[in-house]
């Protein structure tokens, strides 16, 4: 019998996590643990960025800021707000990824480093992994 779809992936996903985790000594391991923040002008959500905080570090999913409040600080403002989690959290860095036409220039001004890259993905297009250590 088939499950739904989204049952297997989180059965599969914790599958993975479970046998990952039984690979690491006990000092790596950390809670896993969800992030969001927002801000909200006059109740009109204008950016957001949400992450993932385990084996001491975080991963950035997603950053976003509608495009008519961009170049206005937010972004930084969201950027700083995870990251001054990850700090108070003791992870030893950051990682996330960007395409090109996204916003990998924002994050190496912000002190991040490219890591890698898959070239033409998509098509014509690069995406960069970036980190930022912390520790």
């Amino acid at each position: 019998m088939m499950e739904r779809q989204d049952v297997a992936r989180n059965d599969i996903r914790q599958k993975v996590i479970q046998y990952n985790s039984e690979q690491l000594p006990a000092d790596v391991k950390t809670s896993h643990e969800t992030a969001a923040f927002v801000i909200k002008v006059e109740d009109e959500l204008v950016g957001g960025v949400s992450g993932t905080l385990f084996w001491q570090h975080l991963h950035i999913d997603f950053l976003w800021v509608t495009e008519k409040k961009r170049r206005c600080g937010h972004g930084r403002a969201l950027l700083k707000q995870i990251e001054a989690l990850a700090e108070v959290k003791k992870c030893r860095l950051i990682l996330l990824d960007s395409f090109s036409f996204q916003a990998p220039g924002f994050y190496l001004r912000e002190g991040y480093e490219i890591c890698g890259k898959v070239d033409d993905h998509p098509q014509g297009h690069t995406q960069y992994f970036l980190q930022k250590k912390l520790i």
